[in-house]
């Protein structure tokens, strides 16, 4: 980089420790306690609430690896983020009273009160895990993986000293502060990943035409590449540039009314790391309206993180077709193209001195406030859930906090080790998904019937979890060879991942109502919820926030259908 563009990004790192060390520092005669580093002193206002949960959610997975699904299948791939806009509505509306109401620190307290601390406690295990071994390390990974090619020139030399360089950044202030140095430095992450992001947007949308224009460009890139901007894809009507039909990955209507919605509730609805910022709201009110600025900001996620990989296709490709002669060849690898390179290249080639710095901190920003939330959201359950319940039921709120931060430390360093292994995932962003869609289904299930349901048991949760997973690894790879010549062989069709999903939620539901019915005799579970009418009622500046999101959405999938 420029001496400059080195300054500028100094500048911005400084800015964030130094909110993220300010908000995090004790108060004279007040010692830090659990409230305050998990839950940030329930203080959080609606706008630190919505900017914190997009700083959370919009990582190097969006800025690189949708990028590299822009790249490769097209616009279709903003159904993630224009569907979670409405799905963060629903959680506003029908989950988020009730969490609050019950005062949770976690989801997996919400386990606890309805099930049982065993159930609590195995998906507490599961968890920490996911967030460790998957969550950490593919950020982490991703991240690194961009900085080489910005910085460096994607040979990996940057590698492990940009893993090494962003996990001390997250862990700067994020250790020691908890969820309220990573909620206020997330109001300052998003509005830099937000600015940096359009900017890159528009440079690259400039450099399409030789008039310049943003317009101009966009128009052109959407003369050149038509069949790039269908949101509901069919069979057959986007190939990948590594010669997969785009429909196993975004299967048609089920982007719509299909498995989506599995992958779009577990995320939003129950995810510690994403759901936590909304548990340390000042009030319900509070919550809500940030859960509709977060809806309204996710509408213009696409245009930050989809349309770069557009442009980027559009340059390395000829008649619609990535080659060795049209592309560039840092997307040229020996398992064919790399389409993760996309958002990365854009930015070695299009954003001049000074600007580069900026859009450099945006990424970063991106990375860092994921990272810290994660290690946050791993330190809480761990700490809320299993060693002050089951190891230290006694232990000091001085002991708790300390936990935590050791909790996060620890994590991140097995994170760090693992990352580099990670290697070439080809569209990481889709990896990720189809990996955490194996198990999602089963947790949601246990979670819609434990909030709806007054029947649902505790043993039929726990047979829905553990059968689950069978279910979805058979729709995965039955299909693909295992059962061939078996007596299961031809029971299921060969099914995209998203229908996978979709069909293991359904099959679950019904395993866990049937063991309930059987077990309960058709009678309520003695843990089931009353919920009432009054609980779900929501103030006007919800609702009409609310319906403007949902038209906008109407409009978009209108438009690109």
């Amino acid at each position: 980089m420029q001496t400059l563009d080195t300054v500028i990004f100094v500048g911005y790192a400084a800015l964030i420790l130094g909110i993220g060390l300010f908000v995090s520092r004790e108060k004279k005669g007040h010692v830090k306690d659990s409230k305050d580093y998990f839950l940030a002193s329930k203080s959080l206002p609606w706008w630190a609430i919505g900017a914190s949960l997009i700083a959370a959610n919009i990582s190097a997975e969006q800025f690189i690896g949708m990028s590299g699904s822009g790249f490769a299948i097209g616009l279709a791939i903003a159904s993630y983020e224009w569907m979670a806009a409405v799905t963060l509505l629903l959680v506003g509306k029908f989950f988020l009273p009730i969490f609050i109401e019950k005062k949770l620190y976690t989801i997996p307290q919400f386990l606890e009160q309805r099930y049982s601390t065993n159930l609590k406690s195995i998906l507490a295990v599961f968890w920490i895990a996911l967030f460790i071994f998957v969550n950490l390390t593919t950020v982490l990974f991703l991240g690194a993986k961009a900085l080489d090619t910005i910085i460096g020139n994607g040979d990996g030399s940057y590698t492990m000293i940009s893993i090494l360089g962003l996990a001390a950044f997250a862990a700067a202030y994020s250790l020691w502060g908890g969820l309220k140095a990573v909620a206020w430095t997330d109001v300052v992450q998003v509005l830099i990943l937000v600015v940096g992001g359009l900017i890159t947007t528009y440079l690259a949308l400039e450099a399409l035409t030789p008039e310049g224009g943003f317009f101009r460009g966009l128009a052109h890139l959407f003369n050149e590449i038509p069949e790039k901007f269908s949101m509901i894809v069919e069979k057959g009507e986007i190939i990948t540039p590594n010669g997969k039909d785009a429909y196993w990955d975004l299967p048609g209507l089920s982007v719509l009314i299909g498995g989506m919605w599995v992958a779009n509730i577990y995320y939003w609805g129950f995810n510690q790391y994403i759901i936590q910022r909304t548990l340390a709201a000042k009030s319900l009110k509070e919550s809500q309206r940030g859960i509709v600025f977060a809806a309204v900001l996710k509408l213009i996620i696409p245009l930050i993180v989809v349309i770069p990989g557009l442009v980027a296709f559009l340059l390395n490709s000829d008649a619609g077709v990535v080659s060795a002669a049209s592309a560039d060849p840092v997307f040229l690898t020996e398992n064919g193209v790399d389409n993760d390179k996309a958002y990365p290249w854009l930015i070695s080639q299009f954003i001049p001195v000074g600007v580069k710095g900026l859009v450099l901190a945006a990424l970063t920003a991106a990375i860092v406030s994921s990272l810290a939330s994660m290690l946050n959201s791993t330190a809480t359950i761990f700490t809320m859930d299993l060693y002050k319940p089951i190891f230290k039921p006694d232990a000091s709120e001085t002991s708790i906090v300390r936990i935590g931060r050791i909790t996060a430390f620890v994590s991140l360093v097995i994170a760090i080790l693992i990352a580099p292994m990670l290697g070439n995932l080809g569209q990481v962003f889709q990896f990720i998904q189809e990996y955490t869609g194996i198990v999602s289904p089963g947790i949601l299930a246990i979670f819609m019937l434990g909030l709806f349901w007054k029947k649902a048991t505790n043993n039929a949760a726990i047979w829905g979890a553990l059968l689950s997973i069978p279910v979805a690894m058979y729709l995965k790879v039955g299909p693909k060879g295992w059962a061939d010549g078996s007596a299961i062989e031809g029971i299921f069709p060969t099914l995209a991942f998203l229908d996978q999903m979709g069909l293991t939620f359904v099959i679950t539901v019904g395993i866990m109502a049937l063991i309930s019915y059987i077990e309960g005799k058709g009678s309520d579970n003695e843990k089931g919820i009353t919920l009432k009418k009054s609980l779900f009622k929501t103030d006007p500046v919800f609702n009409i926030g609310a319906f403007v999101v949902l038209i906008i959405i109407v409009a978009l999938y209108g438009l690109f259908w």
